[in-house]
């Protein structure tokens, strides 16, 4: 799952931002787990890359600079008071800089974009085995998935993948493009390629049945998404 770690001295303005970015994700119908640290020590421990981070750069012992050139692998959101500190955020290649106070509005934009960077969840991947050999299928790659006699079976343009398990567990490894439409299935929703009387229309022709008391929210999704595409 997408994780985002929020690294902020100030436990007042780290709990904002964390109801912050709380609010984006439901905006956007995305999932991700979220951490939060308040010195830029705590944040290294962890020893894990996080897909972003919004790090404050003035923090108690090691700044939030001296931090974020020790992490590799993470989208960086640069948060701080002072205007001369814009020039560090080329410094880490960082994705934004916000100055505080931070609005709902520049947060959204800024997340917006790292979330939207090139190659976000793009190189995530599962692996699966098919007759006895690991296969590596992008997540991209996957058109929808269904579950049945407790059997899920991932489907792809080029293949079907098929193993004991359930959707709630493979949901919990998928990100936000991912919806569920039915209890027996989970579509991703860039590969819509239409809507018709209760059915959704993959890319490559398959149609997806959608409960009905999920059909508003996935024409919402549907919409959501088609925004986003639109340049």
């Amino acid at each position: 799952m997408f994780s985002i770690a929020i690294c902020e001295d100030e436990i007042y303005l780290l709990e904002e931002l964390r109801k912050k970015t709380e609010a984006y994700l439901k905006t956007r119908h995305f999932s991700a787990e979220i951490h939060t640290f308040t010195s830029g020590e705590d944040l290294l421990k962890e020893q894990r890359p996080f897909d972003l981070i919004l790090l404050d750069l003035v923090l108690p012992g090691m700044n939030g600079l001296e931090a974020a050139k020790q992490l590799s692998g993470s989208r960086i959101i640069i948060i701080t008071s002072y205007r001369e500190y814009a020039v560090d955020a080329f410094e880490v290649d960082a994705v934004h800089y916000l100055l505080k106070p931070v609005t709902e509005e520049r947060l959204y934009q800024a997340m917006d974009r790292a979330v939207n960077r090139s190659g976000q969840a793009d190189d995530r991947s599962l692996a699966l085995v098919k007759s006895g050999n690991t296969h590596i299928l992008p997540i991209r790659d996957i058109l929808y998935c269904e579950v049945f006699d407790h059997r899920v079976c991932i489907h792809t343009a080029g293949d079907d993948y098929e193993y004991s398990g359930t959707l709630d567990t493979l949901e919990k490894k998928l990100d936000g493009r991912f919806f569920r439409c039915h209890r027996s299935y989970l579509i991703n929703m860039s590969c819509v390629a239409a809507q018709e009387k209760g059915t959704a229309v993959v890319s490559n022709g398959d149609r997806i049945l959608i409960s009905r008391r999920k059909q508003s929210e996935f024409m919402q999704r549907l919409l959501d998404h088609l925004k986003n595409e639109v340049i």
